[in-house]
């Protein structure tokens, strides 16, 4: 893979991770020199197989991605959503493997960094390891808060995950305070909040006919941001953003 196509693969994670803190060119070419390839994913191919030993990591360019498991009765588990400039497995870095499946929910463009070159990163370059370590944290943060959610009505579940991806997309560009594309279906929505179809549906009508939102077509449509934040009690603290770290 030419350094032309190569270029730019590490934009939104370097613009994701200069909110919380000063990234120098030079690290930034680090960063850069560390991605071997891009890979095309179709929506619904596993990108990362569970238990499967890793000697890369990929961070996510375009599309959507979810984490995943399937339970015993063969139901789906969403455990989060990453977006442009996530990695999705960095984990596995120090890992090895995954407990579980990463799966493309939209066409998905993910770089490839070599555990090798990754390596080399963090021995010669530690305030980027140190950042890389902090979204890693974030990742976590994320996490807690999708259990918490799960103690909140099904309408301020809802609303609260449309919140942080809106927050989440807004920070690499790819949303405002009207909306943001978001190629994903209603069981998919389903999945990540612990909710029926049924019910997502019957919530997502809610919110239409009360002026929130109106999610269609690959779309979210925001008709009352201030409302959506309320009903959600969203509080984006965790999302660590606009932190210095030290």
């Amino acid at each position: 893979m030419t350094d032309e196509v190569l270029g730019g693969v590490t934009s939104s994670l370097l613009t994701k991770l200069r909110r919380s803190d000063r990234i120098t060119e030079e690290e930034a070419d680090s960063l850069d020199r560390a991605i071997s390839d891009v890979e095309s994913y179709a929506p619904r191919s596993i990108i990362c197989r569970a238990h499967v030993d890793q000697d890369v990591s990929k961070l996510l360019v375009e599309g959507f991605v979810s984490r995943q498991c399937t339970l015993v009765d063969g139901r789906r588990q969403i455990l989060a959503i990453h977006v442009p400039g996530d990695f999705v497995d960095l984990h596995a870095f120090v890992l090895k493997y995954l407990d579980h499946d990463v799966v493309a929910l939209s066409p998905a463009k993910l770089a490839i960094a070599p555990h090798q070159a990754l390596r080399k990163v963090t021995d010669e370059e530690p305030h980027l390891a140190r950042m890389l370590w902090f979204s890693t944290a974030v990742d976590a943060a994320i996490h807690r808060e999708w259990i918490a959610s799960l103690g909140r009505s099904a309408m301020a579940r809802v609303a609260h995950l449309f919140c942080e991806l809106r927050a989440r997309l807004e920070v690499v560009g790819l949303a405002d305070r009207s909306g943001y594309a978001l190629p994903l279906t209603q069981v998919d929505l389903a999945d990540a909040t612990s909710l029926t179809p049924v019910h997502v549906n019957r919530t997502l009508r809610q919110m239409r006919e009360a002026g929130l939102l109106d999610f269609r077509s690959g779309r979210v449509e925001i008709g009352d941001l201030v409302g959506l934040i309320r009903i959600a009690a969203f509080d984006p603290r965790y999302l660590y953003f606009d932190r210095i770290a030290r």
